[in-house]
């Protein structure tokens, strides 16, 4: 799932937690700009790719 994750939203991913239906991704602070995409077209993707809410955070 990780290597997924970073395939899709193009960042390193430090960690990721489940909870529930949503999957919070950890990235470095620097690169959460990259993770969420422009309006938050990479997120949106792979959620409709995961078929889950995704929540990025950075660390």
């Amino acid at each position: 799932m990780i290597d997924r994750l970073r395939q899709m939203l193009r960042v390193e991913v430090i960690d990721v937690e489940y909870s529930g239906d949503k999957i919070i991704v950890y990235v470095p602070k620097d690169q959460v700009r990259i993770a969420v995409g422009t309006g938050g077209s990479a997120v949106k993707a792979a959620e409709l790719v995961l078929g889950k809410k995704i929540e990025i955070r950075g660390r």
